[in-house]
C-alpha cells in the first residue's frame, strides 16, 4: 500500500516527524478529518521509536494540527475552518453585499489559480483532476444537484492544487469552506435555474481543457468567464427567490391556496 509519508532520514528526532507532517498539511497532501496510521504503522513509516513517534504528535496536537479521539485514533484537525471564525462567517452570511464581494475576491484569485496550475500541473494532478471531472459528469448525467454542487467545489480545490502554490490553496480552500458550508446561496438552486448545469459543465471542461493543454491565458480566461456567469446566476436566482416569497405573501394575504407543485 503507498504512503504520503517517508523515512526520517538523519537523526530520528521527533522534529523531523512534526517537520514532515507539517510540511504535509502545509502542502495539502494531507486535509483536515484525514486520519493517520495507527502508532505501530506509522512509526513503521517514518522509521522512528513509538516513543519518538509519541513526543511528535503530541507537539502537533498542542500546536493545533491534529486531534487525538480517544479509541477512534488521531486525525488532521480543521484548521481550513479557523481562517474565517464563525462570528465572521456569520456576519458575512447576514450581509448581502458580501456574496459579491466574494466572488470579485474569486474572480481574480481563481484566474491567477488557473493560469498557475495551467503551467504547474503535473501528470500525477491532472489525473486527479480527470477523476473528479468524470465524477461531475456522472452527476450531471444523473442530474443529482448535491452531488454536482460537490464535485463542482472538489474541481476548485484541486485546480489551485495544481497551481503549487501554498498561499493559493489555503485561502482559496478557506473560500470554498464557506461555500461549502452554505454560507452564500445554496448552489442548488443555480443548478435548479434553466441551462445553468449545462453551461456550468463546459466552463468546468474548458478550465480543465486549457489546464491540460497546459494553456495558461485560456486557463485564466475559462475562470473569469466561470465566474462571471456564477455571479451573473447568483444575482437572478436570490431575485428569483424574492419574487416567490412576495408572490407567496400576497397569495396568503388574499385567502388563495398554494399553487399545485409539478
Amino acid at each position: 500500500m503507498k504512503t504520503v509519508f517517508s523515512r526520517i532520514a538523519h537523526g530520528r528526532t521527533a522534529d523531523g516527524v512534526v517537520r514532515q507532517i507539517e510540511t504535509l498539511i502545509l502542502e495539502g497532501v494531507l486535509r483536515d478529518g484525514d486520519r493517520l496510521p495507527g502508532e505501530r504503522e506509522l512509526a513503521r513509516q517514518l522509521d522512528v521509536s513509538r516513543p519518538i513517534l509519541r513526543d511528535a504528535l503530541k507537539a502537533l496536537e498542542e500546536r493545533g494540527l491534529i486531534l487525538t479521539r480517544h479509541g477512534g485514533g488521531t486525525y488532521v484537525a480543521d484548521v481550513i475552518g479557523q481562517v474565517f471564525s464563525p462570528p465572521v462567517s456569520a456576519l458575512i452570511a447576514s450581509h448581502r453585499k458580501a456574496t459579491a464581494d466574494y466572488l470579485e475576491y474569486r474572480r481574480e484569485i481563481e484566474a491567477i489559480a488557473a493560469e498557475y496550475a495551467a503551467r504547474r500541473a503535473t501528470p500525477e494532478d491532472l489525473v486527479l483532476l480527470e477523476a473528479i471531472m468524470e465524477r461531475m459528469n456522472a452527476a450531471h448525467a444523473a442530474e443529482d444537484f448535491e452531488a454536482e454542487a460537490a464535485s463542482d467545489i472538489e474541481f476548485h480545490n484541486a485546480i489551485v492544487e495544481c497551481a503549487h502554490n501554498i498561499v493559493l490553496l489555503h485561502t482559496l480552500r478557506a473560500c470554498y469552506r464557506l461555500l461549502s458550508d452554505g454560507v452564500f446561496l445554496n448552489r442548488t438552486r443555480i443548478y435548479a435555474m434553466p441551462d445553468a448545469r449545462n453551461t456550468l459543465l463546459g466552463q468546468h471542461r474548458a478550465i480543465y481543457d486549457a489546464v491540460v493543454a497546459g494553456d495558461p491565458a485560456a486557463a485564466r480566461a475559462a475562470a473569469i468567464a466561470h465566474i462571471d456567469f456564477v455571479e451573473k446566476a447568483t444575482f437572478e436566482a436570490e431575485r428569483s427567490g424574492d419574487w416567490q416569497r412576495i408572490a407567496r405573501l400576497r397569495l396568503n394575504q388574499r385567502g388563495g391556496t398554494e399553487p399545485l407543485q409539478p
